[in-house]
């Protein structure tokens, strides 16, 4: 049995969450699913990030304490997630107890290997960004609006510069460290443009975890943030559990913070002495509007409304499918109602509710097995290979894609058939037992987007069990669906949406 683990970034708990944050956590919800077909162990990790300037900040204008802030809002994302159906296996917060282990422990290994030393800080520092930001990229209209504000004082800082080397090393040893493609360039473009020392440590605030090596300093949020992932991994905590799980690492991200994770948190493992680093899937941002979705701007749509909308696998099928995993995607209410009617209601809806009706028309409610030599078999074949290479390359809207073509050739076999027109027996039989074998397998493919819906139909078909439990290739293989079995009817699994 092979590990998986993925993670998510862990979201700032200075507002709430938004379609964004759900886009990038819905792709890790449904890769893990589908490796939990393979027969992976797997382990989907997301969480909250709840210690700096931004989060002491939000809770003073909030008339509460920092973690008072980071409680609510944490609260939120769980719930968030949960309303989603998202199946993590963890959620972590920065607060605990086990994450200020596991941060000391590979900051203290880092700063005995050599890695760390005292100086002064004197430069600008985003707030918003909780980054430091360089004097030439500092623009005037930056100070006059205060998205910069200057700072001095005594930092303890990290020789970033000593791991050019090691890294780029890395980066030619691994060529598939980071996808898609365009992003790894993009990295490797910042690790060959030169890397500067950076500070790790503030004395200005204490709303962050101690440096154990120096009193009155805490770690910069980065420094803390990223080390979740050990965290949950058991780093610094049960070393077992960690030599198990970090080797299968993968991190799921947004392009916007690819310095800090495709650069920064593999120079500081191996400062630590951690030689299994990370593999990345980095996605674009999600526009509306023709802008990037921002906490500044008046373009953040809430997932608990639109799945008021759409229901919630509606929405999650939706999503993935109309915003491709890896470029910026623009999103609106219309092309995922679109999406919706299109794929669900008149497609996958459309065929589970015609055959069902039809086998209680022609077959006394009784579904009949399939022709295990059929035309079809050979499409589902093809229908498997294409979304498993899809999924493995960490592209769900391709996978879906590759799944519903099954779905429309399943849609056209029967309108080239026409087996309501057809007297009951052995050829109506053949006939819809392969349309009811084709939904089988749907189910089972379909699962990691829309698990709800498909437990539904896979109930509808007579089945036992759950497609959750299934495990692939052999699911996939046609043939399966025994016959025999009480088809029920019922209400259309995904009503047309309407204006």
């Amino acid at each position: 049995m092979s590990r998986y683990f993925l993670t998510t970034p862990i979201f700032y708990v200075n507002d709430a969450p938004h379609i964004g944050h759900a886009y990038t956590v819905l792709n890790g919800d449904a890769v893990s699913r589908w490796h939990r077909l393979l027969g992976d162990d797997v382990f989907y990790l997301t969480g909250t990030d709840e210690h700096g300037l931004k989060v002491q900040r939000a809770a003073e204008a909030n008339g509460l304490s920092p973690l008072e802030q980071a409680d609510g809002t944490s609260q939120r994302f769980r719930e968030a997630w949960a309303e989603l159906g998202v199946a993590n296996d963890e959620f972590i917060r920065t607060t605990e107890a086990r994450h200020h282990r596991s941060v000391q422990t590979l900051m203290q290994r880092a700063y005995d290997n050599g890695y760390i030393y005292s100086a002064v800080y004197d430069g600008w520092y985003s707030v918003s960004d909780e980054a430091y930001v360089s004097e030439e990229d500092v623009t005037e209209s930056d100070v006059e609006s205060g998205r910069v504000e200057r700072m001095t004082e005594e930092n303890y800082f990290f020789k970033l510069s000593e791991f050019e080397e090691p890294l780029l090393e890395w980066f030619e040893a691994n060529p598939q460290n980071i996808t898609p493609e365009g992003y790894r360039n993009e990295a490797l473009g910042i690790i060959r443009g030169g890397l500067r020392d950076i500070s790790i440590t503030r004395t200005s605030i204490n709303w962050g975890i101690p440096v154990p090596w120096a009193e009155g300093h805490v770690f910069y949020v980065w420094y803390d943030a990223l080390t979740n992932y050990a965290t949950a991994a058991g780093y610094g905590n049960d070393d077992e559990r960690f030599a198990a799980w970090w080797p299968s690492v993968r991190h799921l991200l947004g392009k916007d913070i690819i310095r800090f994770h495709c650069v920064y948190w593999p120079a500081m493992l191996l400062a630590a002495g951690v030689q299994d680093l990370p593999h990345y899937h980095v996605h674009g941002w999600l526009l509306v509007g023709g802008e990037k979705m921002s906490k500044s701007a008046f373009n953040q749509i809430s997932p608990t409304d639109l799945i008021g909308d759409f229901g919630v696998d509606g929405f999650r099928y939706s999503l993935l499918r109309d915003t491709p995993f890896g470029p910026d995607s623009e999103v609106s209410h219309e092309a995922l109602q679109h999406r919706y009617n299109t794929d669900l209601a008149n497609n996958f809806g459309n065929l589970l509710q015609r055959s069902s009706t039809l086998v209680h028309q022609k077959c006394d409610g009784i579904g009949p097995a399939p022709d295990p030599d059929h035309p079809l078999a050979d499409i589902a074949a093809q229908v498997y290979a294409d979304a498993a290479a899809a999924w493995d390359r960490f592209q769900p809207s391709v996978a879906l894609e590759a799944t519903w073509r099954l779905i429309r050739e399943t849609n056209e076999y029967l309108q080239a058939t026409e087996p309501w027109k057809m007297d009951p027996g052995p050829l109506v039989n053949t006939v819809l037992g392969n349309a009811l074998e084709a939904l089988r397998i749907v189910c089972v493919l379909a699962s990691p987007a829309i698990p709800t819906s498909c437990e539904a139909a896979w109930t509808r078909l007579g089945l036992d069990g759950s497609p959750l439990d299934q495990r692939l290739p052999a699911a996939a293989v046609w043939g399966q669906y025994p016959g025999g079995l009480p088809v029920a009817g019922g209400d259309p699994l995904f009503p047309r949406l309407k204006g």
